[in-house]
């Protein structure tokens, strides 16, 4: 009797015990905090806006609790690069003629532009990716080169640090009365910097209009991160070297660039250069521009100024750069996208990204001078008649037009009100330009791509199985041929099939699967409550 007492003591004991196991696996079980999307607003941007809500949908239904941000878009950059305060964030990179080389997009990944600021704000954090980045920026083989960066698409898209949703067709339209010489180019549209340098009036007004529901997060050349800043700012700003819509460069504040060895090269500047001031351009100029960026850690140029260890002047109009380490791609890039800063007006600042706006000198030496910026309003340049290249431009002036939405740049158009498109055109309004015998309508691959960046620091994106599952979970097909009328292709990768001798094909693709999304949630150790919300 005292035996089987023991017995069943021993057994009661044994299942309290296995009980109270249960419950504490079943107490470590919790719910995936709530995450939030953060995108831009409908009037904005009602692509984005709406992806935002098609994720979230199947987020929602895989039981993640998904919340939908919309922000003003100079905030959203804000809070994405220089606070990366964001669980996951729709943004997009645009197709700029610089990008088609692969340096820039690669260095999206690059763990070294992680820093605030930088062009890595989801924080992918890979060895083997930048050793790999590295590699290929060293490799002036081409063909060799671009083995590394189809090996660099390889080794990150596992990972699904983030998720290209798509490449969207740029469809956009000018007033053919207005204007002739209008020329797109693929991933700019007619918005490139080629574009007021080409344009020919057609009566006699000569200022180009352009219009766009786009407004410049800030015009400080140490500040701006939008490529809506840029896109202004290089036409005032005058640069080494621009590259033509076939991407080949094109000599410009500078008459000939040597490579005396991999890691040097000379530069001589073009004489009788000015400042918009009136000062003289000088090599000195330069130098300091240089220097001055690496000096303040530029993250936006981060990718592109890597390789430089400093820039000397060894004549009035004579430049050395010396770099730390060979660059397949400096001559050509970094040295088409550096604005030339006058030194005179630079060299005081110490804390140039905390300029405000009034105190930011708007001094270049390019072919325009900027004349105002009148916030939510209008942005205006004049023709420079003292550029050495203004013989070939035929407008007095550019005048950016700024709008609430798509809808009054559209209205803008129709009416002449503007002469061209900055933006692509909503699916809707397509077909009605197309209509219209005094708007001609221009679609033009993009290179550039929307995508979804994870914030790799904060859980549940930190793992890259949950990364996985939840971009098995985005209906991407649906983006496309809902939201972008078929103007577009899914994407799967950071390199753009349009730009097919860098472009990998053969990637994992990640399709549209809710099965498979469950499932691989299931492998990572997720589990379900009663009520279907995710646990981890």
């Amino acid at each position: 009797m005292k035996a089987c007492t023991r017995r069943l003591g021993y057994s009661l004991l044994v299942s309290t015990a296995l009980a109270f196991g249960a419950a504490s696996v079943a107490s470590a079980q919790e719910r995936v905090p709530a995450v939030t999307i953060g995108t831009t607003t409908e009037a904005y941007d009602p692509i984005r806006y709406e992806a935002a809500f098609i994720i979230a949908e199947k987020w929602r239904e895989l039981g993640l609790e998904v919340n939908i941000q919309p922000t003003e878009f100079s905030t959203l950059l804000g809070k994405f690069y220089d606070e990366q305060d964001f669980d996951a964030t729709i943004i997009g990179w645009s197709g700029r003629v610089d990008r088609l080389d692969p340096q820039f997009f690669l260095g999206t990944l690059d763990s070294r532009q992680s820093a605030p600021g930088g062009n890595n704000p989801g924080g992918y954090n890979n060895a083997k990716y930048d050793e790999l980045f590295t590699a290929q920026s060293q490799e002036f083989d081409v063909e060799k080169r671009r083995d590394l960066v189809h090996q660099l698409q390889e080794v990150y898209t596992p990972d699904a640090p983030l998720t290209v949703l798509f490449y969207r067709d740029e469809v956009v339209a000018y007033n053919n009365t207005a204007f002739d010489g209008m020329n797109a180019m693929a991933g700019e549209g007619l918005y490139s910097e080629w574009g007021p340098m080409q344009a020919k009036p057609l009566g006699e007004r000569k200022t180009l209009r352009i219009g766009g529901p786009q407004e410049p997060d800030n015009l400080n050349p140490l500040a701006s991160t939008s490529v809506w800043g840029w896109k202004w700012m290089r036409l005032y700003y005058d640069r080494l070297v621009r590259l033509s819509p076939e991407v080949e460069p094109v000599l410009w504040a500078a008459t000939a660039i040597n490579a005396v060895d991999e890691k040097t090269i000379d530069v001589t500047l073009r004489e009788g250069m000015t400042f918009h001031d009136g000062k003289p351009l000088t090599a000195e100029d330069v130098a300091f521009t240089y220097n001055y960026y690496k000096e303040k850690k530029f993250a936006y140029f981060g990718a592109y100024l890597a390789p430089l260890d400093n820039v000397e002047a060894t004549g009035d109009l004579t430049l050395r750069f010396n770099l730390s380490q060979p660059s397949a791609s400096f001559a050509n890039i970094a040295l088409s996208q550096i604005p030339i800063l006058p030194k005179h007006l630079w060299e005081g600042i110490d804390n140039p990204g905390e300029l405000t706006p009034e105190a930011i000198p708007m001094v270049g030496s390019g072919p325009f001078v900027h004349k105002g910026y009148s916030r939510g309003e209008i942005m205006s340049l004049s023709k420079n008649d003292t550029h050495f290249h203004a013989d070939d431009i035929a407008v007095d002036g550019v005048e950016f037009v700024i709008y609430a939405d798509m809808e009054g740049v559209f209205t803008g158009l129709q009416t002449a009100a503007i002469d061209m498109t900055a933006w692509r055109m909503e699916a809707g309004q397509i077909p009605l330009a197309e209509k219209q015998e005094n708007l001609t309508v221009v679609s033009v691959p993009d290179f550039g791509y929307y995508h979804l960046t994870f914030n790799t620091r904060r859980d549940p994106f930190g793992d890259a199985a949950t990364r996985r599952a939840l971009t098995m979970a985005m209906d991407r097909e649906r983006m496309v041929n809902v939201l972008l009328d078929g103007r577009g292709e899914v994407g799967h990768s950071i390199i753009a099939p349009v730009n097919a001798f860098w472009s990998n094909p053969f990637v994992e693709q990640f399709e549209f699967d809710m099965d498979a999304a469950r499932a691989a949630l299931k492998d990572a150790g997720y589990s379900w409550d009663a009520e279907g919300r995710l646990l981890k």
